[in-house]
């Protein structure tokens, strides 16, 4: 019943907005706009505001209704936006943009220095998602050039300045303008009714040409629903999983975008130990680096993309799979007589139960993943059935994101990560100065910092790229396979959207973690067959 009334509902929302009836939309779709139907989670709660996480924080995407300075290249290196160059000082304490001088906010007024001056600093001080203690201040020295003056050298700067939208400083009101932003992007703002529907329409004056598509409304939808707006024929692009991946709705193709969208698990790379605030930290039996590789090897990616993503995902090997600061060392042959080899010489002996033990201890686990989440807990089962086969006992127990974080610190847990930038290396491997230790799993190595401290100190992004790869591994040591694998890459999810016939989307840049607004960062260039 509930779905009945939703896609009821949703055939009244569509109509009253000037949209296609479910008969209509089947046969005529319109040849400059497109429905897109997304997860409920894309809907930014606090409004098309940068300075509250539009375009950033863990679903980064390009903002549409505000422009950036740099953007980034279907590659993944970056590319140029509202600037037209930059440079950095020798220290890496000062960048200096130059700015193109043909783009105008929506409501006629130029877009100058000044405004992304203000815009980085009211970022600074208002943004509870990115990350911005690396600035200091940011000065307009021009009417089209604008200096940051860095607190820290960062060299990969670019990559936070394409995904920060800038704001009118003549024009904003933060009380206000997440409603009712005003932009130089390529679409404006026309309606959103919060928790149904956003409507964007094309910005006739963007700089960059008209967009084709004149017309692109999102529609906040839970999977199922979205589902049966795609079988109803209420929608052009419907988000999808796995889940649904053996139906069929006529008139649609299932597509799949390849994604750096990962799952893998951590394994804390210290032994157990309580830290000042009472918690249980490290693992005596993962803290063993023969356990870790072992269990590296024992992993068989491929039966994991077959049985639980449908054949929809690519083996994962990092957290930053195909992107330029990969580094393919990284990635390993599944190999569970290997895996068994390096635990017999660990100790580590098979017992007539089939789980192997040492001193007594037996060799188990127990794996969490985030309660709701289907593919997660799937996921944790394929893996805790692979580990038996090499003598390693699994349980797996369900937990909420308030408690996930700090069991993490002596469990291994199923995760998801995945974003256009190197920082998610830092985040993840890099020691933090209050513990000694790595953010979300503790483990340490000094060199491994070394190299992510030099990447970003560099002055140079491609030589910043090399620093990346040999933190990964440098031929001795680094946090692949080879090296210390305190954490195991299982998948890259596959991005699924029924499309339908018809209509063609252009090519994607490679997804980061998130289902929801990187389709649509190109949605200017989407066109219907003739």
């Amino acid at each position: 019943m509930k779905r009945m009334v939703a896609a009821v509902l949703l055939l009244g929302l569509l109509a009253g907005c000037g949209g296609q009836t479910a008969s209509t939309a089947q046969q005529a779709p319109q040849t400059n706009a497109v429905v897109v139907a997304m997860d409920p989670n894309s809907e930014p709660t606090a409004g098309f505001d940068p300075a509250y996480g539009w375009g950033a924080g863990e679903h980064v995407h390009e903002p549409l209704i505000q422009s950036t300075l740099t953007v980034t290249n279907a590659d993944l290196t970056i590319g140029y936006d509202l600037a037209t160059d930059y440079t950095v000082s020798d220290d890496g304490l000062t960048w200096t943009v130059t700015l193109r001088d043909d783009a105008f906010f929506t409501d006629g007024e130029q877009l100058t220095a000044s405004d992304v001056a203000f815009t980085y600093n009211t970022v600074k001080q208002a943004s509870s998602v990115n990350d911005f203690t690396m600035l200091d201040r940011a000065e307009a020295t021009g009417d089209f050039t604008v200096v940051f003056h860095m607190n820290r050298p960062f060299s990969i700067w670019p990559y936070t300045m394409a995904v920060v939208g800038i704001v009118p400083e003549h024009a904003y009101d933060s009380a206000t303008y997440g409603r009712n932003p005003i932009g130089s992007g390529r679409y404006i703002l026309q309606q959103w009714d919060p928790g149904q529907q956003v409507i964007l329409r094309a910005n006739p004056d963007y700089y960059g040409g008209a967009p084709a598509m004149e017309q692109v409304t999102i529609l906040f939808m839970e999977e199922d629903v979205a589902f049966l707006a795609a079988q109803a024929g209420q929608v052009d692009v419907a988000y999808t999983s796995a889940v649904y991946a053996g139906e069929q709705v006529p008139g649609y193709a299932l597509t799949a975008y390849q994604s750096v969208d990962n799952r893998g698990i951590n394994l804390p790379a210290v032994p157990a130990s309580t830290d000042a605030e009472g918690r249980t930290v490290g693992n005596d039996f993962t803290s063993d680096v023969q356990v870790r590789r072992a269990i590296n090897l024992a992993v068989d990616r491929q039966a994991m993309i077959d049985n639980v993503l449908s054949g929809y995902g690519t083996p994962a090997y990092s957290v930053c799979d195909k992107l330029p600061w990969y580094n393919p060392a990284a990635e390993v042959a599944y190999d569970p007589e290997g895996a068994a080899a390096l635990l017999d010489a660990a100790g580590w002996r098979m017992g007539a139960d089939g789980v192997r033990e040492k001193d007594g201890v037996p060799a188990q686990l127990n794996l969490l993943y985030a309660t709701g989440d289907s593919v997660r807990q799937a996921l944790a089962a394929e893996l805790a059935n692979q580990l038996g086969q090499i003598g390693i006992s699994v349980s797996l127990e369900g937990v909420g994101w308030d408690t996930a974080y700090d069991r993490a610190l002596s469990e291994p847990m199923v995760w998801g990560w995945g974003a256009h930038t190197p920082m998610e290396l830092y985040n993840l491997y890099h020691t933090w100065d209050d513990t000694g230790l790595a953010l979300y799993s503790p483990y340490v190595n000094e060199t491994v910092d070394r190299y992510m401290d030099a990447a970003l100190q560099s002055t140079d992004l491609e030589t910043s790229y090399t620093l990346w790869q040999q933190a990964q591994w440098d031929g001795q040591t680094g946090v692949t396979q080879q090296g210390d694998v305190p954490w195991v890459w299982l998948v890259n999810v596959d991005h699924l959207y029924w499309v339908r016939d018809g209509l063609q989307i252009a090519a994607q840049k490679i997804h980061p973690h998130g289902h929801g607004w990187s389709l649509v960062n190109n949605v200017d260039q989407w066109s219907w067959a003739a």
